[in-house]
């Protein structure tokens, strides 16, 4: 019989009486769009109850670790708020937080099930794949019948083996799924999975259960393609006497009706997002709608808000489809909500990228952006005339509803230079006023006049801001100087 004292002082360890939930990435690169939503639920759930958020790095697959992806996981939470309450970096009464620093545990473990007879090792020869994928039929495994002495005795001989759990072969399991409900599943059809691989690492399913039973779990965000799973960890929990968490499987995030979004098929992950323009702030609130509804009409929600109203009865059984024209939108409505100190500061390194001269103000140019702006890579397309008047067509001064033509904008452009030369204040009430006069010394309406004043001075139809403030922002020199230019190309 195994000595108990040790399990004994890993349960006193275990946190008990408040919510805890963890986000257990695997460091495989990136954060995709569906990993970002477990982390944020797994998070709502912890922040509504008043409980804690704990990270774990789930490292067992150490065939797809990629350098430096648990930066990667750190920055992207820390960018996106999620502050953890125990974890790798800060630590936590149930330490370590990542799997392979646990690695003693699980065999210990894997052990006290054999004994239990919910395990047994297995020398049967098979590819690791087969393990992995669970393609095993247990009828036909001598080594599930096998003697426990005949069995130590091959394992101190030192013969290669994996531990597989002892799937019962009559029966039934259910489990309890928030999302899903009551869910019974045969146990003929489970198959008696790999808890402890040759060599010595634990599989996902394992490792897992034995983490979330030792950090006081009490609940499972994962995603809906471990409903398959759940029974098996039902039965390992019940094989231990553990007590089993509230499962919240997830339905998955689609790119169309049909398909999943995937990094393989180009669809973007959190830093692709971010590197598209978008703010996170957007991407949290737009990611938390996939496959979660509030109650009411309220879309826009700031974190805190998030935390306040998140229960799990909004969870959705139905995938959710990614709509990029639908986070177009949130993004939009969080950068107008921003105050224009905020915008500038985030707009300056995409105003930079096409206005290069620096005695041209970047906040000037931001304030003239925000209503207009989606997302924040469209900025620099729209501003690369404020560095170099682009070439032109004399046939942009004619617009109709401005009743501007060639000949009445070579006219106008003559009358406001020298008026803009006496100028000796420049900024918009100067600049307006005497643009307005004009319209009325020629009775016409002062769009006749400011169409010409802003194609001469941007030479493109489509600017953000009109001719007041493209004029105050070029300064008084260089707009002088571009309206002449203007003139010329009339004559």
């Amino acid at each position: 019989m195994k000595d108990m004292s040790w399990f004994e002082a890993m349960e006193e360890k275990i946190p008990t009486g408040e919510v805890r939930t963890r986000f257990a990435p695997s460091p495989t690169g990136y954060m995709h769009v569906g990993n970002l939503r477990t982390a944020l639920y797994t998070y709502l759930i912890a922040r509504h109850a008043g409980g804690k958020f704990i990270l774990r790095i789930e490292d067992t697959d150490q065939g797809r670790l990629v350098e430096g992806a648990v930066d990667v996981i750190y920055k992207t939470m820390a960018q996106c708020h999620l502050e953890h309450d125990e974890g790798p970096d800060v630590g936590g009464p149930v330490a370590p937080y990542v799997q392979t620093e646990r690695r003693p545990f699980y065999k210990e473990y894997a052990e006290l099930l054999m004994e239990r007879g919910h395990a047994y090792r297995c020398f049967c020869e098979k590819t690791e794949s087969e393990e992995d994928s669970g393609q095993f039929d247990r009828g036909d495994d001598p080594c599930r019948s096998m003697s426990r002495e005949e069995s130590d005795r091959l394992a101190a001989e030192g013969k290669p083996y994996v531990i597989r759990q002892r799937i019962p072969h009559e029966g039934s399991t259910t489990f309890h799924d928030e999302v899903f409900g009551d869910i019974t599943v045969e146990n003929s059809t489970l198959d008696d999975q790999v808890l402890i691989k040759r060599d010595g690492l634990p599989t996902y399913n394992f490792a897992n259960v034995v983490d979330d039973h030792l950090m006081g779990i009490t609940h499972v965000v994962r995603g809906s393609e471990y409903l398959s799973s759940a029974p098996k960890y039902n039965l390992l929990y019940e094989g231990f006497g553990w007590d089993i968490p509230k499962y919240v499987h997830c339905s998955p995030v689609m790119r169309d009706a049909h398909n999943k979004m995937s990094k393989r098929h180009g669809d973007p992950s959190y830093e692709d997002l971010i590197a598209q323009g978008y703010l996170t702030d957007a991407v949290i609130n737009y990611v938390t709608l996939l496959g979660w509804s509030p109650r009411g009409e309220q879309e826009i929600f700031s974190l805190q808000e998030l935390v306040d109203c998140f229960d799990l009865a909004g969870i959705s059984k139905s995938p959710a489809i990614f709509d990029i024209e639908k986070l177009k939108y949130f993004n939009s409505e969080y950068i107008r909500a921003m105050s224009p100190e905020e915008f500038a500061k985030v707009a300056e390194p995409y105003i930079r990228q096409a206005v290069k001269n620096p005695a041209i103000d970047a906040a000037a140019i931001a304030a003239l952006l925000q209503q207009r702006t989606e997302v924040l890579t469209d900025i620099p397309e729209k501003l690369d005339f404020f560095d170099a008047l682009p070439e032109y067509d004399t046939e942009l001064f004619v617009h109709k509803k401005s009743k501007s033509d060639k000949d009445s904008a070579k006219d106008i452009l003559g009358r406001v230079i020298p008026l803009f030369e006496a100028l000796e204040s420049w900024d918009d009430d100067s600049i307006l006023d005497t643009m307005v006069k004009l319209a009325e010394e020629l009775e016409a309406k002062n769009a006749k006049v400011m169409w010409p004043v802003r194609i001469a001075a941007a030479g493109k139809a489509v600017t953000p801001g009109g001719a007041v403030e493209i004029c105050r922002i070029l300064g008084k020199e260089e707009t002088l100087r571009r309206l002449r230019i203007g003139l010329e190309k009339l004559n």
